[in-house]
């Protein structure tokens, strides 16, 4: 028997192969979604076991203010479910801030100016600046014309070694490559301007 004429006949285009051919992709299917059931079931103490040990309270108090909680909008609780860490928000009665703890390189952590713009503010005055402990910051003015509101946003994100890093974009190569450990904690300030 020639091999060519034996595959011809296996893949040619005859009624008893394309039956044969499908069932043969659906047993590898079944075979396929009983695998993943299975290993969701054997991983999920694992891994709740993992979240349990990585998990981290929120900090009570930002430069000796009380801290309050704040609820995430339906936007962030969609965009936290995704996001590889964990997202708060909260308030010492005066300014916001959003805390996020990052687990690994993502880019899913991008500059807050581009989330002000995505909500339709304007971004000026961007610079760097130091603050009373000396800490580099990245800040702008973010303002929303048609109820002119003006905020003083800074964000920075520190890893597990007290480095820092202004730009989001930096620190992702950084981390990608590995020169700097997590996890991580980006901090973003939002500050009424009167």
């Amino acid at each position: 028997m020639n091999p060519s004429n034996t595959f011809h006949q296996f893949f040619s285009n005859r009624f008893i192969n394309r039956i044969g051919h499908k069932t043969a992709f659906g047993v590898v299917m079944l075979a396929c979604i009983v695998w993943s059931s299975a290993a969701a079931l054997l991983a999920s103490p694992d891994a709740t076991r993992e979240q349990a040990a990585n998990f981290e309270e929120s900090p009570t108090q930002w430069e000796g203010a009380p801290l309050r909680p704040l609820a995430l909008s339906p936007v962030e609780q969609r965009f936290a479910r995704q996001f590889p860490g964990t997202i708060a928000r909260m308030t010492d009665g005066r300014q916001t801030l959003v805390l996020r703890r990052v687990d690994a390189p993502t880019r899913m952590l991008h500059p807050a100016a581009d989330c002000y713009r995505a909500l339709g503010y304007r971004i000026e005055q961007a610079r760097l600046v130091r603050d009373e402990q000396q800490r580099m910051w990245r800040c702008f003015v973010a303002e929303h014309g048609s109820e002119q509101a003006q905020f003083k946003v800074c964000e920075r994100i520190v890893d597990a070694k007290g480095g820092a890093f202004t730009d989001s974009s930096a620190w992702y190569w950084a981390a990608l490559v590995g020169h700097t450990s997590g996890p991580w904690q980006a901090v973003t300030v939002a500050q009424p301007l009167q």
